[in-house]
C-alpha cells in the first residue's frame, strides 16, 4: 500500500511538532481532516442543490418529508425535532419552500391548532432529483476508496460519533 500524499493537515501537525513537541496531535489529525472534508463536501452539496433552487437546509426539510413515506406529511414540530431547528428557523424554511410550490401547509384534521406539512408533486420531483445529485457527488468523493475501506471508514466514524455524543 502506498503512502498517501501529504495534505494541509500534515503541514499544521508538522508546525505544532516544531514548536510544541510535547503535544499529542493525533486528535487534531483526525478532526482537522473531518472538518475540512465536511466543509468541502458541504460547499459541493450546496452547489448541487442550488441547481434545483434550494439550499442545503431546504433540502433537509424536503428530504425529511420524503423519507417519512407517503403521504409525505409531517407536523412542523416533527420536522423541527428531526432537523434540530427552532420553530422560528423552521417557519422561515417552510415559508420559502411553500412560496416555491415545493410543499403546502394545511390544517391538521386531528388538532384544530396544528398544521401538517406535505410535499407537493413538484417538491417530490425536486427532492428526488436533488438527492440523486447529492449522492452522485458523495459517491465520487468516495471513489478513491474501495468498498472495504469505505465500509471500515463508515464503521469508524459511527463509533467516533457515538462516543462523542455519549460523552
Amino acid at each position: 500500500m502506498t503512502e498517501p500524499d501529504r495534505d494541509p493537515v500534515d503541514a499544521i501537525i508538522d508546525q505544532w511538532a516544531a514548536v510544541r513537541p510535547d503535544l499529542d496531535t493525533r486528535a487534531m489529525e483526525v478532526f482537522g481532516r473531518v472538518f475540512r472534508l465536511s466543509r468541502a463536501m458541504g460547499d459541493a452539496m450546496e452547489k448541487a442543490y442550488a441547481r434545483f433552487g434550494i439550499s442545503r437546509g431546504e433540502f433537509d426539510v424536503l428530504a425529511t418529508l420524503r423519507r417519512s413515506g407517503e403521504p409525505y406529511t409531517l407536523s412542523p414540530r416533527q420536522l423541527s425535532a428531526t432537523l434540530m431547528l427552532t420553530t422560528g428557523g423552521m417557519t422561515g424554511r417552510l415559508d420559502k419552500l411553500e412560496r416555491a410550490g415545493l410543499l403546502r401547509r394545511s390544517p391538521d384534521p386531528h388538532d384544530r391548532r396544528g398544521l401538517k406539512v406535505t410535499l407537493t408533486e413538484r417538491g417530490l420531483t425536486v427532492v428526488d432529483e436533488a438527492v440523486g445529485a447529492g449522492l452522485a457527488l458523495q459517491t465520487a468523493a468516495l471513489s478513491g476508496l474501495d468498498d472495504e475501506q469505505a465500509d471500515r471508514l463508515a464503521d469508524l466514524l459511527r463509533e467516533l460519533l457515538a462516543s462523542t455524543e455519549a460523552g
